[in-house]
């Protein structure tokens, strides 16, 4: 990885590219979700303070963890423009955000053991598949897997086609 020499204040895209591991297309992405900025020379480039390492690092760090752009934003929002975020910031954000992870884990690890479940089952059942009607959404309409076959029957401005003939009912996971 180049190192930059620290009399230098401000780098390229190029230059933070290298630096961050980002693809210069990221880096443009992040700026335009507010994420890191830049200022423009009279050439027109673009120039980042050095800070933006650091912040890039934090961006890509919450988003290996799931941590949605938009929420991301609103805590680099909270730091003092041209400060790298510090290791206690990371620490007091990170643990705003353990709540939400904990949660998408418990919903993950869910839908794994259904997923074993349905796969043993094989039938993916629109009545009870958890995977395909999470909550029994559709049970409380009827039972069996008449979505599929209300879908195959609606027409593209929503209408219903020729009615056909209905998929007899089969069993799921043993019923």
């Amino acid at each position: 990885m180049p190192q930059i020499p620290e009399k230098i204040q401000e780098l390229t895209v190029g230059q933070l590219a290298d630096r961050s591991g980002a693809a210069v297309s990221a880096l443009h992405f992040y700026e335009s979700k507010g994420l890191i900025t830049s200022r423009r020379t009279s050439g027109n480039q673009r120039r980042f303070a050095r800070d933006a390492l650091r912040r890039v690092a934090f961006v890509r760090a919450a988003q290996r963890v799931g941590i949605p752009l938009a929420t991301i934003r609103e805590a680099l929002a909270e730091l003092p423009e041209g400060r790298t975020p510090t290791e206690d910031d990371w620490a007091r954000l990170s643990e705003s955000w353990r709540s939400e992870l904990d949660e998408r884990i418990k919903q993950l690890n869910r839908l794994r053991d259904h997923l074993t479940d349905c796969i043993g089952c094989g039938c993916l059942s629109l009545e009870t598949c958890v995977l395909s009607n999470p909550d029994d959404a559709f049970g409380e309409r009827s039972a069996g897997s008449r979505l599929l076959v209300e879908r195959r029957g609606s027409t593209a401005r929503g209408g219903r086609a020729p009615s056909r003939a209905r998929e007899p009912e089969v069993p799921c996971c043993g019923d």
